[in-house]
C-alpha cells in the first residue's frame, strides 16, 4: 500500500541529503499527501527544515534536491515547488496494478508477540451495552496489529474471585434459598445470565435493608478466595455460576465478531500463589505497606501520588485520601485481595517476572474455528508452549438509558442486537422481496453488527456517547450500514459485468499492461479513478496512525471518506455504461481495488461485507 512507496522515497530523499550536502545528521522529515492530487500525490518539506543549517533558501535547496535525486522506482517525476516543497507524481498504472493483483510482497512480520486484553465483564449477570465500546475496540486493535504482522494474543480476564460474583452466591442462597443442584436446574432451563440480572438487583437493594446483610458478602468472599471448588460448596457455586455466565458472555461477543485466545482466571492467580509472590515482592521494594492506624488500620496498601479514577470494578473499599498523597488498598485488614492486588500479580505475570506459568486447558471451539484456551489451577490438557509462551523461567427525563448493574437499568446486549436485527432484516426483505427469509436474516445480522460496530468506533475514546438505533441503522450518512452499501454496489458492478457480457473479474483485470492508461491521468475532476485509487491504498497509514495515537475513529472516518469518494466516482464515471472498452477496464481495475481496501478496512472493525442489501 502506500508506506512501502514512502519509505522509498524516504530513503532516496536522504541519500540525496548527504550527497549533496555531506551532512552527517539528517532531520527529521515526514513524507505527506498533499492536500490536492493537483500538487503531486506525496510532497516532502524536508527544505523548510534544512533552510537554516545550510543558510539557503527553501525553494533553492528544492531545486537541487530534485535535481539530485535521480529515479526513485515507482515515481513518475519529481518537481521542486515555488514555496520549497519537494511534489513528488506517482507512475499510476505500475502503482495500480500489483496492488489490485495482490502482488507485493508482505513486510515481515514482528517478532515480539502483543497481548491485548480487553471486555473482562464480570461474570455475574448478562453483558450490557455498557460494555460494548471496551469490547470493541480492543477486538479493533488486534485486528489491525495482525494487518501490520503483529502476532497478537487477545486476552479475557475473568474476576472469578470478584465482589460480583459473591453477590450472586447470596442472592440464591440468601434470598432464594437455593443449593447448587437448583443453580444448575436454573442454567439448564433458563438463561442463567438474564436471571443473574435481576437477582443482582435484588441482593443490592437487600444489601440496603440493614448493614448487617453485607456479612454475608463478606464471609461469601473469604471462602470464594480460600476454598477448593471440589470440597468447598461456595467454591463450587461460584465456579458452576463463573462457567454458565463466561460461556453466555462468549456466545453474545461472537455474535459480534469478536474472538479470544485465552481466558484468564483469577482464582488461578490465587490458587497458584502468583499473588504470593507478587506480595513478597511488592513488600521487598517497598511498594506497599501495613497501614497501622486510621480506617485503613490492619490494610495493606498502596501510596498514589497522583489521583486516579474510582475503582470501577466496585470491591475496594473507601481511601484514605490526604492533601498530597492517597492510599490503594491492596489487601484488606481481613486478609482478603482486593481486585487491583491480583490484577497486580497478573501484570507481573504478562511481563515475565514471576518465573512461573499457569496450567491451561481448552475451554472452547469458537465459531470462527479457532480454539479458546483458558487458565486452570490443575495440570490441564497442554504446556503454555502451545499457547506460545516460554516456559523458561435512571431518570425518565434523560432520553437515553444509563448503565446501573446494581440498579438493573441498562440493555442487554443481546436485546439490543435483537432489535436492530429485526429492523435490518425487515429492510432487507422490503428492498430484496425475491430474498430467502433466511437470507435476509443472515444479511441483516451482519447489518445490524456493522450498525453497532462503527456507532462504537466513529467516536472519538474520550467522547461521551449515546447509541441512537435509527442513525446507527441508516443506510445513509456516517454508518457501518452506509459503508457495507458501497462494498456491495462494487461487487453489484462485477456481478453485472458477468451477466451481462460473461466477462469475469480476472479476465477484467489481465492485460491492463498493454491498454493506455488515460483513465488514470488527471481530468480535473476531484473524485476520478485516481483519486478512488490513490485513497484506497493509504489503508496501511491510516492504520499506523491508528496504532501509535490509540484512536480508531480515524479509521471509522478513512472509511465513510473512501466510501463517499467512491459514491462521488461511481454517479460520474460510469463502468458499465462506458463504450470504450479500455477506459470501461481501467474503471474496472480501480473498482476492484476499492472494493478490496474497503473490505479489509470494515474487517478491522470487524464488519462483514452481506452478499446483498
Amino acid at each position: 500500500m502506500i508506506l512501502s512507496v514512502q519509505r522509498l522515497v524516504h530513503r532516496a530523499i536522504a541519500d540525496a541529503i548527504r550527497r549533496q550536502y555531506g551532512l552527517a545528521e539528517i532531520p527529521v522529515f515526514a513524507v505527506e499527501v498533499p492536500p490536492t492530487r493537483a500538487l503531486g500525490d506525496l510532497a516532502v518539506p524536508v527544505a523548510f527544515q534544512l533552510a537554516r543549517t545550510l543558510r539557503k533558501a527553501p525553494r533553492a535547496i528544492a531545486q537541487e534536491l530534485a535535481q539530485t535525486l535521480g529515479a526513485i522506482p515507482g515515481v513518475a517525476r519529481v518537481e521542486p515547488a515555488p514555496n520549497g516543497y519537494l511534489n513528488l507524481y506517482l507512475d499510476r498504472s505500475a502503482y495500480l496494478l500489483p496492488r489490485v493483483r495482490q502482488q507485493l510482497p508482505h513486510e515481515a512480520a514482528a517478532s515480539e508477540k502483543t497481548i491485548v486484553e480487553h471486555t473482562a465483564i464480570n461474570p455475574n449477570k448478562a453483558a450490557h451495552i455498557g460494555h460494548l465500546r471496551n469490547a470493541v475496540l480492543g477486538d479493533a486493535l488486534g485486528r489491525v496489529l495482525r494487518l501490520r504482522g503483529t502476532p497478537v494474543e487477545i486476552q479475557n480476564y475473568i474476576d472469578d474471585l470478584g465482589v460480583q460474583v459473591a453477590d450472586i452466591i447470596v442472592g440464591f442462597r440468601e434470598l432464594e434459598h437455593r443449593t447448587l443442584d437448583d443453580v444448575r436446574q436454573i442454567a439448564d432451563t433458563t438463561r442463567i445470565d438474564y436471571y443473574c440480572w435481576d437477582l443482582y438487583s435484588r441482593v443490592t437493594q437487600w444489601y440496603d435493608e440493614r448493614q448487617d446483610h453485607l456479612d454475608a458478602r463478606a464471609r461469601t468472599l473469604h471462602e470464594l478466595e480460600h476454598g477448593d471448588p471440589g470440597v468447598n460448596d461456595t467454591a463450587a457455586m461460584g465456579a458452576f455460576i463463573v462457567d454458565r455466565i463466561v460461556r453466555a458472555h462468549l456466545a453474545t461477543m461472537a455474535r459480534l465478531n469478536i474472538a479470544y485466545d485465552l481466558l484468564t482466571y483469577e482464582g488461578d492467580i490465587v490458587r497458584l500463589q502468583f499473588w504470593a509472590h507478587a506480595f513478597e515482592t511488592l513488600k521487598a521494594q517497598n511498594a506497599i505497606y501495613l497501614q497501622t492506624e486510621g480506617k485503613l488500620a490492619g490494610c495493606w496498601v498502596m501510596k498514589i501520588e497522583e489521583a486516579s479514577p474510582a475503582d470501577a470494578r466496585g470491591d475496594a473499599p473507601g481511601n484514605d485520601v490526604g492533601d498530597d498523597a492517597r492510599e490503594k488498598v491492596i489487601v484488606r485488614s481481613n486478609g482478603v485481595v482486593t481486585y487491583i492486588g491480583k490484577d497486580l500479580a497478573n501484570q507481573f505475570w504478562k511481563l515475565g517476572l514471576l518465573g512461573r506459568d499457569f496450567h491451561y486447558r481448552v475451554f472452547a471451539t469458537q465459531a470462527n474455528g479457532r480454539a479458546l484456551w483458558a487458565t486452570t489451577s490443575g495440570a490441564g490438557e497442554a504446556g503454555a508452549r502451545e499457547l506460545g509462551y516460554s516456559t523458561d523461567g435512571a431518570d425518565a427525563s434523560k432520553p437515553f438509558v444509563e448503565v446501573s448493574g446494581r440498579k438493573g437499568l441498562g440493555v442487554k446486549i443481546d436485546d439490543l442486537l435483537d432489535l436492530l436485527t429485526n429492523k435490518a432484516t425487515a429492510e432487507v426483505a422490503k428492498r430484496n422481496p425475491e430474498f430467502p427469509p433466511e437470507d435476509c436474516r443472515r444479511v441483516g445480522s451482519q447489518i445490524a453488527v456493522a450498525a453497532i460496530r462503527y456507532f462504537m468506533l466513529k467516536y472519538s475514546r474520550g467522547k461521551l456517547i449515546v447509541f441512537d438505533i435509527e442513525e446507527a441503522l441508516s443506510f445513509e450518512g456516517e454508518t457501518g450500514p452506509y459503508l457495507q452499501y458501497a462494498a456491495v454496489r462494487a461487487n453489484n458492478i462485477f456481478h453485472k459485468l458477468q451477466e451481462r457480457e460473461h466477462v469475469a473479474e480476472a479476465e477484467i483485470l489481465s492485460g491492463l499492461e498493454t491498454l493506455p492508461a488515460v483513465e488514470l491521468a488527471d481530468d480535473g475532476e476531484a473524485h476520478n479513478l485516481w483519486a478512488v485509487v490513490f485513497e484506497a491504498s493509504r489503508l496501511d497509514e491510516v492504520v499506523e496512525q491508528v496504532v501509535r495515537s490509540l484512536e480508531f475513529s480515524g479509521l471509522a472516518k478513512y472509511a465513510f471518506g473512501l466510501a463517499q469518494l467512491f459514491s462521488a466516482f461511481y454517479h460520474r464515471y460510469p463502468i458499465l455504461n462506458e463504450e470504450q472498452a479500455d477506459r470501461k477496464r481501467w474503471r474496472a481495475a480501480g473498482v476492484a481495488y476499492f472494493r478490496m481496501q474497503l473490505t479489509r478496512a470494515l474487517d478491522l472493525m470487524g464488519i462483514e461485507v452481506p452478499s446483498r442489501m
